[in-house]
């Protein structure tokens, strides 16, 4: 028996039993759908840290003081254009600080081009009668413009000659109060006037100042003692010997070993790299839970399988009688089967689809969905090839068993 005649007997055992296939059909459907929803959410959150973590720049070292030999990391306040992760450390046994002397220390390293110092705290602003609590960062505004990696959306960046002049986040100029900042207009920080000059293009509530200025508003700071030092290297490929000259500088002047460091080094790179490493352990995981629809969805092939053997016995005994081969009857029920997954696989990569463009929508308040989706062609074509398989392999036994059975026996089966 040809091919193609087995592939029509095929497609009318399914077009004859239309509901027990679309039933069946059904869990291949789920199954697909939720995994490429779930694996597009996946890439599409990790393509966005890659750009996010790009534009932090490869060349970007933050230290910060005090060490955790846990490595819990993770990014400080968005906060004015750091462009650079900072990480939540712990001080060892007593208090650590940076200071100039660190500065001092570091300039002395022909690796490093530029650094930039940096206080942070909360302050109260004020506008037309309206007031709140944002994030300030202070910053050394002769090196800053030439350091962070934040794009300017309306305005200047600051200049060395620069006072009572603030930058602020995109989110600050345009939500947080009643009425939009925009460039010269004055605030009120701390019950001192500051005149607006940039804008940043993000979606930040921050403010960023000469950090000369941030010393007189930030009580609780100290005047030539940083939260963090950021450093921008010459040669991005030269990153990990960079970093590891900059450590062994400072353990020197601050007279410590690697047993009691009390300062921590980090880059954007690596910060991508552990990020990465997360999400997609993550979606390795929510993928494999997703993948117990097409399980489920193989189990009900096989009954439709073994409820098909059954109910076609006869036409089995018949067709044998006439000269089928049992290869012949295999593969009438192996298209079979297969012609269920595909479908299911079909459906399921359409509803996957337009699950994966709702998704960001439904779950917007969720870090997960902030990514974005990205369904790629290799994801489709992987789905069907899936759902095609499970179909063929659930369906094996049953159509192995109808191609043995034995004409005599076929014929007399009521």
């Amino acid at each position: 028996m040809k091919l193609s005649k087995c592939l029509k007997h095929a497609l009318n055992m399914v077009v004859h039993s239309k509901l027990r296939s679309w039933l069946t059909i059904l869990g291949i459907v789920i199954g697909v759908a939720s995994v490429i929803a779930i694996v597009s959410l996946g890439e599409g959150l990790e393509q966005s840290l890659t750009e996010q973590m790009g534009d932090l720049g490869g060349d970007i070292i933050t230290i910060t003081p005090g060490f955790s030999r846990g490595g819990d990391m993770q990014f400080g306040p968005g906060g004015g254009g750091a462009g650079a992760p900072d990480t939540d450390v712990q001080a060892t046994d007593e208090e650590t600080v940076l200071d100039r002397t660190d500065v001092q220390a570091l300039r002395g390293l022909p690796d490093v081009e530029f650094i930039d110092t940096r206080i942070r705290g909360n302050v109260d602003i004020s506008y037309l009668g309206k007031s709140g609590s944002v994030s300030l960062t202070g910053v050394d505004q002769k090196v800053w413009s030439l350091i962070t990696t934040n794009e300017i959306r309306e305005g200047r960046m600051l200049n060395s000659a620069d006072q009572n002049v603030i930058i602020i986040g995109g989110g600050l100029a345009d939500s947080f109060f009643d009425h939009r900042l925009g460039i010269n207009k004055v605030i009120t920080i701390e019950d001192s006037a500051f005149r607006i000059v940039g804008i940043l293009d993000d979606g930040s509530n921050s403010i960023v100042m000469p950090i000369q200025m941030a010393y007189q508003l930030l009580d609780d700071k100290e005047k030539d003692v940083y939260d963090s030092l950021v450093v921008k290297i010459r040669d991005e490929d030269n990153l990990d010997a960079a970093i590891e000259k900059i450590e062994n500088k400072l353990m020197i002047a601050r007279h410590v070993t690697e047993t009691d460091r009390d300062f921590s080094v980090s880059s954007s790179q690596q910060m991508n790299e552990m990020r990465s490493g997360m999400i997609s352990s993550l979606s390795a995981f929510l993928t494999a839970i997703a993948a117990v629809s097409l399980l489920v969805g193989s189990v009900g092939i096989s009954n439709t399988m073994f409820t098909s053997v059954l109910e076609k016995t006869k036409e089995i005994g018949i067709m044998k009688a006439i000269g089928a081969r049992n290869k012949d009857i295999l593969a009438i029920f192996l298209f079979n089967a297969g012609l269920i997954g595909l479908a299911g696989g079909i459906v399921g990569v359409i509803l996957g689809i337009v699950l994966s463009g709702v998704m960001p929508y439904l779950m917007s308040d969720m870090p997960l969905a902030r990514g974005g989706t990205f369904v790629s062609v290799d994801i489709i074509i992987i789905a069907l090839s899936v759902s095609v398989l499970v179909g063929i392999i659930a369906g094996f036994v049953p159509a192995y068993q109808g191609s043995k059975l034995r004409p005599v026996d076929a014929l007399r089966y009521e």
